[in-house]
């Protein structure tokens, strides 16, 4: 008992000395620290990243034995390797920081702004372009639609047509109508309305998306890769639809399917993804 009553009077002293040596400003260094290593994380499991740290991981230990063991040669060459690390980790993660600094960016704006206000009738436009992709598929009619998100889509939306309209299923079709001089592109949708059509998007150069994956949806997955946007590919080989989000491919969905991942990617409040009959693709 006594030596029970002595373990909790020297955890509660170290508590006391914790509470008088450690600052607010020290908490919210390992809160940083925190979010670092989780975001570091996230994106080794959402890209092809987890080899190359491997691999980084894999150098410093040779490194390290190289010193102890006084391995002067590939001391020397490890070295030099290392003092370009830096920039050759730039290069390799470049799509993953300027999504990252978008990111950042934009939570910031939301800070010092008022944050963009959502379209109250939301729920009306995803139902809406949900039918109209649909409606699509069945006809084999090739279309890309994006939802923009937090990340601006501006330099995508200027190498298309502006057109800032509300939303009807009948326009949506009507702008990837094969003899529409809008069709060949993407279809930009921000706060809920069309914004801009016939934009050109970057292709995605994930290699494990297969050979069957024609440029739309190399497309949607690499627009997905480098924002927060999701799109929605209507193949018209296959008259099926597809959603690439977070640089994943989710394919042959069902309108059904297809509805609850919009609403519960868009809508707030709204829980849980659906994977439905999906292909997932890592970057």
């Amino acid at each position: 008992m006594e030596t029970i009553k002595e373990t909790l009077s020297n955890i509660r002293g170290v508590l006391v000395s914790l509470g008088q040596t450690v600052r607010v400003w020290d908490i919210i260094d390992i809160l940083i620290i925190a979010y670092l290593i989780y975001y570091i994380l996230t994106v080794m499991r959402k890209t092809n990243a987890g080899s190359v740290i491997r691999g980084i991981i894999l150098i410093l230990v040779v490194a390290w034995l190289s010193y102890k063991l006084e391995m002067k040669a590939t001391r020397y060459i490890l070295r030099q390797t290392l003092e370009m690390g830096v920039i050759v980790l730039i290069v390799l993660f470049q799509p993953e920081l300027r999504k990252l600094f978008s990111q950042v960016g934009t939570s910031t704006s939301n800070v010092m702004f008022w944050k963009r206000a959502r379209h109250e009738n939301l729920e009306s436009v995803i139902q809406c372009i949900v039918s109209a992709s649909a409606a699509m598929a069945n006809s084999g009619t090739g279309a890309i639609i994006v939802f923009e998100r937090e990340v601006g889509l501006n330099d995508y939306a200027v190498s298309g047509t502006t057109i800032d309209a509300s939303i009807t299923e009948e326009l949506v079709q009507n702008i990837f109508y094969p003899n529409s001089p809008l069709h060949d592109g993407a279809l930009i949708i921000r706060d809920g309305r069309l914004f801009a059509a016939a934009c050109m998007l970057p292709l995605s150069n994930n290699v494990n998306l297969g050979r069957d994956i024609g440029m739309r949806h190399k497309a949607g997955v690499g627009i997905s890769e480098r924002s927060d946007a999701i799109a929605i590919i209507v193949s018209e080989q296959t008259s099926s639809m597809s959603v690439a989000v977070d640089g994943m491919l989710k394919r042959y969905l069902s309108e059904e399917t297809l509805l609850k991942l919009l609403q519960s990617e868009l809508l707030p409040g709204e829980g849980g993804r659906i994977r439905g009959k999906s292909k997932k693709v890592k970057n």
